[in-house]
């Protein structure tokens, strides 16, 4: 459990906040790319930690990213101009451009040079993997983005999805993190047996209570769930990734850079971002990347791609929580079928795993009162990120010492996977398999034990 005060840190993320100053460190996905198609096209309404934004793409294709309203007398840009080079408020004709420069103000006398000395409040943006990323900090000069897998892989083997969740961003994430849920929420229809021998999904069902072992990285947390195999001298791990502020890594059934026995391959660790657009509402991105496999005829297929190309939701709107929302949600139930759920078609009756994820995440009220939780040792995982998190933002506030990651693009170089290692190894030996490259290698804070319960 959390006290009061540390559950309102980790959870408020609106300017001037602790957690909100600590997002702010870091490079934050704004919005997908294809939401601004075309050069001149229209504006896009922004809701992004707590501030009201405008996205538009301009003439020559960058992406300006500002408040919503006018610095003159706040009328909302999203009703401007987007107009050569920069977007014009239709209010009194001030036009800005992707810095945040006042490339005009017409109802001002040009000798006054008014124009000249004002500058509207701009985020950086650049596009990557898909998605429009965005500096929301203090530095002039923004630190690198980090050296996430998915910024190099072929689009062609990648997907990119977004959708919305209606709750604090902290619950919405954890239970993405949550391994053995796939065994009941997911998976509680299905028995080990009806699954493919050697694949992760057999062993997360063969065992639904796993041992656990959670170790610092340079940019978060790794979690290692291992299970004995038959004939005892043999474990099989499951690990995943947290890595600051609100990225996470997983990869349920796939093996790292191999085949395994569902004959799916992955050549790059996916990610999956659940972004605060305020205190209860938040923005999940997920990139898949290399998730594929070649049919008989020699195509290729994305994984589960039905479930990923056409998630239920709804037509977007352009009010402030009118992007990617279910089309089931509280108001109906989230679609339950209680014949289904009976008959065991599916554990839940719902119709999807992320619909599956987004009911208990939003079930839980807008914001979780963490104060009287009952954890056990399989929420090690979580009990560390929260540990690190309520650590990091205390230290920027109170010393401004920089976040882990922020100056370290290559601490996000690891890999989440599904391994079989011998008994007597630790998840200290698991991460060794998963880093990438040379600069994965070099993890400053990668303890010499796993760190455990008593630790706290």
């Amino acid at each position: 459990m959390l006290s009061a005060k540390d559950n309102e840190l980790i959870t408020r993320v609106g300017p001037g906040t602790p957690m909100g100053d600590l997002m702010r460190q870091y490079w934050v996905p704004a919005c997908l790319s294809s939401e601004l198609p075309k050069p001149d096209g229209d504006p896009l309404r922004v809701l992004l930690l707590g501030e009201r934004l405008v996205a538009f793409r301009d003439t020559e294709g960058r992406v300006g990213l500002m408040p919503h309203q006018c610095p003159h007398k706040k009328a909302s840009l999203f009703y401007g101009r987007n107009e050569e080079g920069g977007l014009r408020c239709v209010f009194h004709g001030w036009k800005f451009d992707v810095a945040g420069r006042c490339m005009d103000m017409p109802n001002e006398p040009p000798e006054r040079g008014f124009k000249d000395k004002l500058r509207a409040k701009a985020y950086p943006c650049v596009e990557r993997a898909g998605l429009v990323w965005t500096y929301m900090g203090p530095r002039e000069t923004p630190p690198p983005m980090p050296a996430l897998e998915v910024f190099d892989a072929n689009p062609r083997d990648t997907t990119l999805m977004a959708y919305q969740v209606e709750c604090n961003w902290l619950q919405a994430f954890e239970n993405d993190l949550d391994i053995t849920h796939f065994g009941f929420l997911h998976g509680g229809h299905s028995e080990a047996e009806q699954l493919p021998e050697g694949s992760a999904l057999r062993e997360l069902m063969r065992d639904r209570a796993p041992r656990y072992e959670v170790l610092d990285t340079a940019a978060g947390v790794m979690s290692g769930s291992y299970r004995t195999m038959p004939g005892g001298t043999m474990k099989s791990w499951y690990l995943q990734n947290y890595l600051f502020p609100f990225f996470g890594q997983t990869g349920v059934g796939i093996g790292i850079g191999e085949k395994v026995a569902s004959g799916w391959t992955q050549k790059a660790a996916g990610i999956t971002m659940k972004v605060p657009m305020d205190d209860t509402h938040t923005m999940a991105f997920v990139i898949a990347s290399g998730l594929a496999a070649t049919t008989e005829d020699g195509s290729r297929e994305f994984y589960n791609d039905e479930m990923w190309r056409s998630l239920p939701l709804r037509p977007n709107t352009t009010d402030w929580l009118g992007r990617f929302r279910w089309i089931d949600g509280e108001h109906n139930d989230y679609g339950i079928d209680r014949d289904k759920q009976r008959s065991r078609v599916t554990f839940t009756g719902l119709s999807n795993v992320i619909l599956e994820d987004t009911c208990m995440s939003e079930s839980m009220d807008p914001i979780v009162d963490r104060t009287d939780e009952h954890l056990g040792v399989a929420d090690l995982f979580h009990i560390r990120i929260r540990q690190r998190l309520i650590a990091a933002a205390k230290a920027l506030a109170d010393h401004g010492a920089v976040p882990p990651g922020v100056d370290n693009p290559d601490g996000y170089l690891i890999r989440p996977g599904f391994l079989e290692l011998p008994a007597d190894l630790t998840i200290v030996d698991a991460a060794e398999t998963l880093r990438v490259g040379d600069g994965g290698a070099h993890m400053p804070e990668l303890a010499p034990k796993p760190w455990a319960r008593e630790d706290a």
